[in-house]
């Protein structure tokens, strides 16, 4: 494609770097390069520059700064709070829950510590992928040491029901941690009012810089570091800390508190208009997730008899300009295999290599929605369906 601008509704796997982060980070990767562990004026300057970004992102989750552990993303962020509390344990049974549709970076810790011996009980979901929170506490033990559940699905955009699930499983003493990637900033979160004690975050997901997270781990909580050395960020993850991709990370976080609200009603009516205008085009499409317990800007579709198809559908896209996604970036190793997402929520091998994902963020426009509206119906067209385009829709959710 050419002469048009792309348009680009992937922000589930990664967002642009808004220019005000860009702007803060620009003096730390230039002239203020100081190691925020020296006590001289470049050292204090870079870690006054650390301990504002504590600040900000802090507010984000309703913590404190003194709760803020930065980290390389939201992946090392899950590994440290489940594997921190179950190394805490150590030499005693230790028994962990999580959800059958987390985001690898829970999924694979909990599948190794399954490896190792360690009890991990998967919680199921319905079809329209949210936790029952009856399942939960059915499935809490005396040895249960950690509860693991996201507050929104990347897949399929639901959110889940985190306060009920926190208060179930601190009302046994159970610690309960939330991968909230796709979820700060976009919805409210408070670690003190929803009773969560570890949380997890990524600049990427916030229109900040790639390479840099934060566990917001509740006080009183004990870990076990995985990472070893000078004791930074208070004895839990040691390593000179990245001063710039830190800083853009407070500066996301303050500017998603600053305008979530508008920005969070914006990107509904830009989510709305996406799935009445594919709905109402004949396609067969069907929505996957709940209809409205999903994220702002979060769209899951499939098109019935074109499951089989997804990776051609999403490369004619990309020819026309668009860019989607059929499920996780980081699961594109796998593209080829059935969404252990789609399939936990109750869909066949066939249909759960079917999902289109369309994810709105802050630099969408109305105009690009109306664009791809306009262009999916000779896109869908031009592709020729595996089996009949009347195929049942069961396993669609509305």
């Amino acid at each position: 494609m050419t002469g048009t601008a792309r348009i680009y509704f992937d922000n589930a796997a990664t967002t642009p770097l808004d220019p005000r982060v860009r702007a803060a980070m620009h003096p730390y990767l230039d002239g203020a390069f100081g190691n925020p562990s020296s006590l001289h004026y470049d050292g204090r300057a870079a870690r006054d520059a650390v301990e504002q970004a504590r600040v900000s992102t802090a507010a984000l989750c309703g913590a404190k700064a003194s709760e803020v552990v930065f980290t390389a993303g939201g992946t090392e962020a899950d590994n440290l709070a489940i594997l921190g509390v179950v190394r805490a344990f150590r030499g005693q049974s230790v028994h962990v829950i999580t959800s059958s549709i987390e985001h690898p970076a829970v999924r694979e810790v909990c599948r190794e510590l399954a490896a190792e011996g360690v009890a991990v009980t998967f919680l199921r979901v319905g079809t329209s992928g949210i936790i029952e929170p009856d399942e939960l506490a059915q499935a809490i033990r005396p040895k249960t040491r950690i509860v693991s559940v996201m507050a929104a699905n990347n897949i399929v955009g639901t959110l889940q029901p985190v306060r009920e699930l926190a208060r179930i499983a601190r009302g046994q003493g159970v610690l309960f941690h939330t991968d909230a990637v796709q979820a700060a900033g976009r919805i409210p979160l408070d670690i003190h009012r929803d009773g969560i004690d570890l949380l997890s975050i990524s600049g990427h997901k916030l229109y900040g810089p790639k390479g840099v997270g934060a566990l917001i781990v509740r006080e009183g909580v004990t870990l076990s570091p995985l990472v070893f050395g000078g004791g930074q960020e208070g004895g839990l993850r040691s390593g000179t800390e990245n001063v710039a991709a830190i800083v853009g990370l407070g500066e996301a976080a303050r500017i998603s508190i600053e305008s979530r609200g508008e920005e969070t009603a914006r990107l509904v009516r830009l989510r709305e208009r996406v799935i009445d205008g594919v709905l109402a085009q004949n396609l067969d499409a069907y929505l996957i997730g709940d209809r409205y317990r999903r994220l702002p800007g979060h769209v899951c579709l499939a098109f019935a008899g074109l499951e089989g198809e997804s990776i051609k559908l999403l490369l004619a896209l990309d020819e026309a300009g668009v860019s989607v996604s059929t499920g996780s970036a980081c699961s594109t190793n796998k593209a080829g295999e059935p969404s252990y997402v789609l399939m936990a929520m109750g869909m066949d091998a066939f249909r759960s290599r079917g999902s289109l994902r369309i994810t709105l963020g802050r630099f969408n426009t109305e105009e690009d929605v109306e664009r791809f509206l306009d262009l999916l119906p000779r896109v869908v067209g031009e592709l020729s369906p595996i089996t009949s385009r009347g195929r049942a829709k069961t396993g669609a959710c509305a």
